[in-house]
Formats: structure tokens, C-alpha cells, sequence
């Protein structure tokens, strides 16, 4: 019963926001009693924490299995922003957003756990386009990795990138892409990077 309750609040929570959905919401939509819910979650927070971190359990397995099949590095993260993209079509409410602004406590912890999970594997990734040539050898990896990590939040920072000058996340998260790999890339990365920039301007030009 836990998981399907986190289940059924991560739904309501992604589409109605964190804010405006209540305990008797969850519990009406799943047809149980409010009491069974606090079974399990003492109370909201807690219930909007479990559904907060198993979200995130379920983009780092995602994007794990991405990282295991990919060819290339830049392959790579054109297919992690499509899986990531994917899994935002059905987020209506502007979820980071809400978390930050009434949950500052669990978006705080969301956060490390994202820059613990992303530092490792764009460590990971940007050592295999060195190693394959693809990215230029003098690169630092720390410093390039926090970099990613800054930039991909902040884009999703509705106060810095506001909905009413940036309401197409797949632009900014392709043109943030496009501007972070540029400056690491060789000219061996290039090609590749082209041809996916290209694949991008064509799709957005239909």
C-alpha cells in the first residue's frame, strides 16, 4: 500500500503541485481512508519526501541505463535530455519550483543527492570523451562537472529562466547542451556534436 499511495501522490503532485493537493485529495483519488494514508507518512512532508527521492530513484535508474548503453559521450547526453524530457511531459505544476519555495528542507536535500548523483557521472562521462578523443585532453574534470551540474539547475530556476521569456524547457535544455560541449569538444567531438544540432534545428523547424 505504501508504494501505490506514492505512486498515486507522485501523479497529483506532478500535475496539481505540491502546494494545492492535500492528504483527503490522495485519498479520495485512491478511494481509502485519509487514516490509511497516515499508516504509513506521519504526515504531508514526510509523504511529499518519499515521493520526492523515489522520483529521483527512478531518473537516476533511467539515466544509468542510458549511461551503460551509450556509444559516446555526447550521444550520451543528447539521449539523458530526451529520457529527461520525457519524463517532464506530464509535470504541469512546475514541481522544483514549489519544492523550493514550501519544502525548502527537502528540496535542499534533493538537490545534494542530484550533485552527489550527476558530479559522479559526468566525472564518468567527460573521462570517456577525453579518453576517446572526443573532448579536448586538458579539460578539467571537476571544475567542468560542477559547471554542468550549475547550469542544468539554474536553467530550471523559474526566477533567473521566468515561463513568460522561456516557457520550451527542450530549447533551453538543448541550447544549454549545445553551449556546455562546444567548449570542451574537439574537432573530432564536433562532428558529432553538428550532426546532432542539426538533427535538433530540423525538428524544430517542422
Amino acid at each position: 500500500m505504501r508504494e501505490k499511495i506514492i505512486t498515486k501522490a507522485a501523479e497529483l503532485f506532478l500535475n496539481l503541485g505540491f502546494k494545492s493537493v492535500t492528504m483527503d485529495d490522495i485519498a479520495n483519488a485512491m478511494a481509502i481512508s485519509k487514516k490509511t494514508i497516515y499508516v504509513h507518512f506521519n504526515n504531508k512532508n514526510k509523504l511529499v519526501e518519499a515521493v520526492t527521492f523515489s522520483l529521483f530513484e527512478r531518473i537516476c535508474d533511467g539515466i544509468d541505463c542510458i549511461c551503460n548503453a551509450s556509444s559516446n559521450p555526447i550521444e550520451e547526453l543528447y539521449d539523458i535530455k530526451l529520457f529527461v524530457m520525457q519524463h517532464l511531459k506530464n509535470e504541469q505544476a512546475s514541481p522544483q519550483f514549489q519544492l523550493k519555495k514550501y519544502y525548502p528542507d527537502i528540496y535542499e536535500a534533493l538537490k545534494f543527492k542530484q550533485f552527489e548523483k550527476m558530479q559522479e557521472s559526468v566525472k564518468e562521462s567527460l573521462q570517456k570523451g577525453v579518453d576517446t578523443g572526443l573532448f579536448r585532453s586538458d579539460i578539467d574534470l571537476e571544475f567542468i562537472s560542477r559547471m554542468y551540474f550549475n547550469g542544468m539547475t539554474g536553467i530550471k530556476d523559474e526566477t533567473i529562466f521566468p515561463k513568460e521569456l522561456f516557457n520550451n524547457m527542450d530549447y533551453l535544455m538543448e541550447s544549454y547542451l549545445e553551449y556546455h560541449l562546444r567548449a570542451i569538444v574537439t574537432t573530432k567531438g564536433l562532428h558529432i556534436l553538428n550532426k546532432f544540432i542539426n538533427q535538433s534545428t530540423v525538428k524544430h523547424n517542422v
